[in-house]
């Protein structure tokens, strides 16, 4: 029995990739406006607590980035396997990766339960904001057991040419952690003020409820979940072909939390101001470049399918289209920051310090953010194609070989202001590299086919 299934080797490039990403916009917009609903909220209680926020960004980014890695290992595999496989081996593909995301998040909970304190500490978070990190990751840390699931099975549902149906769940979940977070974090109505552990608790529940939703479509709609799995062997072998994918991806992802890990602590050194600030625009961007990162999700599909059908000529023409759309969105992206950078940053605190470093970066970066798309999108067609260890390359390029040293030379030698430099020179250096690498490399497979 056949998948129901999105030809996507086929018709105008541009109408169907937007057609594919418009639902992928919405699902990435609520999750990114649940990210600036905690930061707002928890802007509102005091500098502490959004610093303390701003400690958490990296370590929640690393624990996402496993799960969402085993997401892109199962798309990519389901992609290029729709066309020749039955049902039940696509179903079982999708079980096994279930599995294997809930083994690796469930290893890495119970570590991080474990090292909270000597962790954060490292990164330079004070014995004043200890406390308040330690209240939000106690509560977040068992949250991903619930969120590991729709991770991996959006991603599913999504190598089928559905992108409509992730998109929804993902909306439903954030409205619900907004919703529930002036409630649980400033204490409104009959609820206790639980301050940035509120939001912790805001997003188990917002996830929570997307795991419903999520498994009761692949379990009756789809019916691609099954309590039927082969020997141990076969699992390990299903797992080998995701983690192919799934490891260097989950490395790419992994590559700009730790990254940024590293600036924070870096940033710290100019204060408490600044940590916030460096927060809050961290958390900023995933708003600034969504629809480069929906159009990514779409891309890997889309290069999986056309590259299982040896359509490399499709597959370059839509590869251009997404490298336009990230120039354009970046170009708007750079004139909104001249005109409006301290009102976007005033939203988010009404300290004056945090909003001049907040806007200031906005200034400075805001014109690379067309090239870090590009990246985006060059990274998900690598991945699609099953040629996952450039994606890594790329990113670790970008990020350790250029803005750490960078942004740590400049902190030495110059300003806050030459660590923000630090990210438009890396931004723009890889993405003109990304463009350059994959169009190159999909060119003369086209030529040998």
């Amino acid at each position: 029995m056949k998948l129901r299934q999105h030809d996507l080797t086929k018709g105008a490039i541009f109408p169907l990739l937007m057609k594919l990403t418009w639902p992928m916009i919405m699902g990435i917009m609520g999750m990114v406006m649940f990210n600036l609903a905690d930061t707002y909220f928890i802007g509102k209680v005091g500098v502490d607590e959004l610093a303390a926020m701003g400690f958490t960004f990296p370590v929640v980014m690393v624990i996402n980035a496993l799960a969402l890695g085993v997401g892109i290992g199962t798309s990519s595999l389901i992609s290029r396997s729709i066309v020749s496989q039955d049902r039940q081996v696509l179903a079982r593909y999708a079980t096994e990766a279930i599995l294997l995301g809930l083994l690796i998040v469930s290893v890495m909970v119970a570590v991080g339960q474990l090292t909270i304190e000597p962790l954060f500490r490292a990164m330079g978070a004070s014995e004043d904001i200890l406390p308040l990190i330690e209240d939000y990751m106690r509560v977040w840390y068992w949250g991903m057991l619930v969120v590991v699931i729709p991770m991996v099975g959006n991603n599913t549902i999504r190598a089928t040419g559905d992108t409509f149906t992730p998109g929804m769940f993902m909306t439903i979940s954030a409205i619900l952690n907004i919703i529930a977070d002036p409630f649980l974090i400033l204490g409104y109505g009959p609820f206790p003020m639980l301050s940035i552990k509120g939001a912790a608790i805001a997003t188990v529940i917002g996830r929570g409820t997307g795991m419903v939703l999520t498994l009761y479509v692949l379990i009756h709609r789809e019916k691609l979940l099954t309590i039927y799995l082969p020997r141990f062997r076969e699992v390990v072998r299903t797992w080998r072909k995701i983690l192919y994918i799934a490891g260097p991806a989950a490395a790419s992802i992994l590559i700009t939390p730790l990254s940024i890990g590293i600036v924070t602590r870096i940033v710290s050194k100019f204060g408490e101001e600044a940590v916030a600030a460096f927060g809050v625009v961290s958390r900023m961007e995933m708003f600034s470049l969504i629809l480069v990162n929906a159009l990514g999700s779409v891309m890997i599909i889309f290069a999986g399918q056309n590259w299982g059908k040896g359509k490399t000529g499709r597959l370059v023409r839509g590869f251009n289209v997404g490298v336009l759309v990230a120039l354009a969105w970046g170009m708007l992206l750079f004139i909104v920051a001249q005109f409006w950078a301290e009102p976007i940053a005033g939203v988010f605190s009404s300290d004056g310090e945090v909003v001049r470093i907040t806007a200031q970066y906005l200034l400075i970066v805001s014109f690379s953010y067309g090239f870090q798309g590009i990246l985006m999108v060059g990274v998900n067609v690598f991945n699609g194609i099953n040629k996952p260890m450039p994606s890594a390359g790329l990113t670790a390029l970008r990020m350790f070989g250029l803005y750490v040293p960078l942004a740590w030379l400049a902190s030495v030698y110059w300003d806050l202001n030459g660590v923000f430099w630090s990210a438009f020179v890396a931004n723009m250096v890889v993405g003109i590299l990304t463009y350059i690498a994959l169009r190159g490399y999909l060119r003369k497979k086209d030529e040998k086919r």
